[in-house]
């Protein structure tokens, strides 16, 4: 079922209209999706109906877990959040893991925190790598039309 679910969200966001058409490059989604390893967050970002937002103008920072991360979630956690009944819950992570404008790396300073689309902050730790969280950034200012991605290995949650 699993597999059946991502396949049906890439193609969702794959038949999505390109919101960034006059401009060279690919925006949040599309360069998500070219750069591989987060066929979950895509498939969550479908199933969420988010595709079209983070499709827009933006500008948006998007802190990405991998597809690791999500693995590394409980068993059954991601399936039963693709679940139409758990939509609202998905939501609220997948947002928490975005703030408005484009955030670069050079912008963060330590301890700062940022209030994310979910509504919830982020804090930002640079004692040890950059930290969002208690996730660790991977890969930073992956530029994409709409805004920017930094990779984190974890997926991080909104406080409840």
């Amino acid at each position: 079922m699993r597999k059946t679910l991502f396949a049906l969200a890439a193609t969702t966001i794959l038949a999505a209209p390109a919101f960034a058409a006059g401009h060279s490059g690919k925006n949040i989604v599309e360069t998500a999706i070219e750069a591989g390893g987060f066929t979950t967050l895509v498939a969550a970002v479908a199933a969420a109906d988010l595709v079209e937002t983070l499709s827009g103008e933006g500008p948006f920072t998007v802190f990405a877990p991998t597809d690791e991360a999500f693995a590394a979630l409980p068993a059954g956690t991601v399936e039963s959040l693709l679940l139409p009944e758990n939509r609202d819950q998905l939501i609220a992570i997948l947002t928490y893991h975005v703030v408005p404008g484009a955030v670069m790396s050079t912008d963060l300073t330590d301890g700062m925190t940022a209030v994310t689309v979910q509504g919830a902050e982020i804090t930002i730790d640079l004692d040890n790598g950059v930290m969002v969280n208690d996730a660790n950034v991977v890969s930073a200012d992956i530029a994409a039309t709409n805004g920017v991605i930094h990779v984190i290995d974890k997926v991080i949650m909104p406080p409840m």
